[in-house]
């Protein structure tokens, strides 16, 4: 490690006194062997500038997640097909692979990464890879590295290749010590699960790109997102999912949290819009680089009344698992949304009645939903 710090710093002092001897300013990237983690801002890195009127080529990592699909298909109509690659290292089904390019991409793999941004003239970025809080707390070594680790690796090619670069963030960025009703974008973070202290992390550090190297970092704290195209994926608000699922099939459903835990939630189709305005908004109209979204809030009692309007006869128990119940406890209640509202014009388009109705629409073909109707 000595060798490797000496030649390290040997190589920035000559990148430094490269042409007349003045400092060069440089901007963080990975490089190969024991080269070091920097080169001269103005090196060619064989990207393409494109013009304002110009579609941008989109890379989403992890997509085969909740939001990935979704947000590809939104991009795909806006940009056109081709333009927008999805990316996971999971084998994705058949449909998710004829919609659209879709390639293999390790975000652990800086040199697979880097290679996939300069082969394919990448613009923006979509940052999804992250173990969820439920799923990191079982599995915190794992977690740390494809939340941080990988998010560093991003980071560093995003900075690399002047991408527009957008991570999502999460009401799990807040913890016990936070105001709760509501929460404003800036207070006291202090989570207490590694996925939510991986949040705080990557919101700081793309600030601090932003501000040091002029990186367009955009990022939203997402509610608990809901929708009806993908199953549960570990996370605490995931039971707001699971619950119209076990509705149909079985008519009965167990919820892990109390039946007086508020959270903030949001339908998919809003998250979407938010993520989709956030990266197309004018620069110069962002006060801040991590907004709060929202759109509702509920318990999950609030939300089992409104499905029994559609199936009466569901039963609802509840089997509160206190991993999760804890870390519902020290999440926001509600989001002050306001900034996002103000500056780039953010507003939703579901509250709960129109998200459970939207829900039964897509999953209730179910003879239990057609006979309540």
């Amino acid at each position: 490690m000595p060798v490797v710090r000496n030649l390290g710093r040997a190589a920035s002092q000559l990148f430094q006194s490269w042409g007349c001897g003045c400092g060069i300013p440089i901007v963080p990237v990975r490089c190969i062997g024991v080269s070091p983690r920097q080169v001269a801002s103005d090196a060619s890195f064989h990207s393409v500038t494109f013009s304002e009127s110009d579609h941008p080529r989109v890379l989403i990592t992890g997509g085969l997640g909740q939001l990935g699909v979704g947000l590809a298909k939104l991009l795909r109509k806006r940009f056109g097909k081709n333009n927008v690659i999805l990316s996971d290292i999971r084998k994705p089904a058949d449909n998710v692979f004829y919609s659209g390019p879709f390639i293999f991409a390790d975000i652990l793999d800086y040199k697979n990464l880097r290679e996939i941004v300069v082969n394919n003239r990448i613009t923006w970025l979509f940052h999804y890879s992250a173990l969820l809080s439920a799923v990191g707390e079982a599995n915190v070594p794992l977690a740390r590295a494809v939340n941080i680790t990988g998010l560093h690796n991003v980071l560093d090619i995003a900075a690399e290749h002047n991408l527009r670069l957008f991570v999502p963030s999460t009401i799990g960025a807040f913890g016990p010590t936070s105001p709760r009703d509501p929460t404003p974008d800036l207070c006291i973070q202090r989570p207490r699960t590694i996925y939510g202290v991986s949040k705080v992390h990557a919101e700081l550090m793309g600030e601090y790109y932003h501000y040091r190297y002029g990186l367009d970092f955009r990022c939203l704290r997402y509610p608990g997102i809901i929708s009806a195209d993908s199953q549960p994926g570990g996370g605490t608000t995931d039971y707001a999912v699971q619950i119209f699922h076990d509705a149909i099939k079985t008519g009965k459903f167990k919820c892990n949290l109390k039946p007086d835990t508020r959270l903030p939630m949001m339908y998919i189709d809003d998250c979407l819009k938010a993520t989709l305005e956030v990266m197309e908004a004018p620069a110069e109209s962002l006060t801040m680089r991590t907004y709060n979204i929202s759109a509702m809030s509920f318990t999950p009692e609030e939300l089992a009344q409104e499905v029994q309007k559609y199936i009466p006869e569901l039963q609802v128990t509840y089997n509160v698992d206190q991993v999760r119940q804890a870390i519902a406890d020290s999440w926001p209640m509600n989001f002050d949304d306001s900034n996002a509202r103000r500056d780039w014009g953010w507003k939703h388009d579901y509250d709960l009645p129109e998200l459970v109705t939207t829900m039964f629409s897509y999953l209730g073909s179910d003879s239990r939903i057609a006979q309540a109707n």
